[in-house]
């Protein structure tokens, strides 16, 4: 039999309301109201649905995540799936259940759907545009960007620094004496991949070193057959390289492929350096230098700021910054540097 909170109040002798506020650890309610409450809910073996807890809660204890990415899959993705694990094993944590929709277009339409399942908040990953970041502010519901920006100064996003990554990738390079070097950069649209590549030139320019714009290929993606063309378009204008920096490590691993199919080898040839520290990265042969993303770090952070403001806690800082981090493997560790 399917009991009620009035069932609940009848057989403990309180008040709804009561029964209510115990349900929901919340107000005042006396200790022996309290015990009476419980023991009935015990009596009865009372569990309230969802939509009772959402009554008396006001909260339903569901997030929204939004992955605006027009490639698919997304759950196995070596970068965004990462996050999504985290945002996952972060809210069960707290007590959430996690609806995921994906865009391929920038609109509103999933948004629609999860302020329609009443969600407490959103966790919107990848670029957005102004227009939406306007509608869910109008929508009054709390939301946080990962791996996406936005000028409005309103708007909470967590971010890789990824102008400190390129910077970090090109430092490595430097230090190896790798001057004749191409840049396979991903979409600039997207600010990582234009913040990393910024900081990788400019850190070659403050090094006397200026980045043939030739030698840099701008790809429609950042899949793995981009990086793959990107290696064969540039071996075609010039045959002149030492190191190729990649904005991601999917690029990176294509143009690896490309380079080993031309008969030479990584790095004794041309050493390679990626971005993000997927796990295919420490797996591919050889291994890839990259420069680590925090991508745990952010789907734990972004559920962690989300519950703080759905329980009317918003911090002062908008932009939370991860830093990056260098891994040095294979794909530049023993490479032999030529006049």
């Amino acid at each position: 039999m399917n009991y009620t909170i009035i069932d609940i109040a009848n057989i403990s002798g309180v008040s709804k309301s009561t029964v209510s506020r115990v349900i929901s650890n919340s107000g005042y309610v006396s200790p022996a109201a309290r015990e009476k409450v419980l023991t009935a809910i015990e009596k009865l073996q009372y569990k309230p649905n969802a939509v009772a807890r959402a009554m008396v809660s006001r909260h339903t204890k569901n997030i929204g995540v939004i992955i605006y990415r027009q490639h698919h899959p997304i759950a196995s993705h070596p970068f965004y799936g990462k996050i999504l694990d985290a945002i996952l094993e972060k809210a069960s944590e707290l007590g959430y259940s996690i609806f995921v929709m994906t865009d391929k277009e920038i609109t509103s339409k999933s948004a629609d759907f999860l302020l329609e399942k009443r969600v407490d908040g959103l966790i919107l990953i990848s670029r957005l545009n102004q227009e939406l970041v306007d509608y869910f502010k109008s929508s009054q519901i709390p939301f946080v960007m990962v791996n996406g920006t936005s000028d409005d100064s309103d708007v909470i996003h967590l971010v890789n620094d990824d102008e400190r990554g390129g910077e970090l990738a090109a430092e490595h390079m430097l230090s190896l004496g790798l001057t004749r070097i191409a840049v396979f950069a991903g979409p600039q649209e997207h600010r990582s991949h234009f913040l990393r590549l910024k900081g990788f030139r400019k850190t070659y320019s403050q090094n006397g070193y200026e980045v043939d714009e030739n030698r840099i290929y701008y790809a429609d993606s950042s899949q793995f057959e981009e990086g793959y063309k990107a290696f064969q378009s540039i071996w075609e204008r010039s045959h002149n390289l030492q190191a190729i920096f990649a904005t991601n490590d999917m690029i990176a691993l294509g143009a690896i492929k490309a380079i080993y199919e031309k008969g030479m080898q990584v790095p004794k040839d041309i050493a390679v350096v990626g971005f993000d520290d997927i796990d295919y990265a420490a797996m591919s042969n050889p291994s890839l230098t990259t420069v680590h993303s925090a991508k745990t770090r952010m789907g734990h952070e972004a559920v962690l700021m989300l519950d703080e403001w759905i329980h009317g806690n918003t911090r002062q800082t908008k932009m939370q910054m991860f830093s990056p981090e260098l891994k040095i493997r294979n794909s530049t560790k023993t490479k032999i540097l030529e006049d």
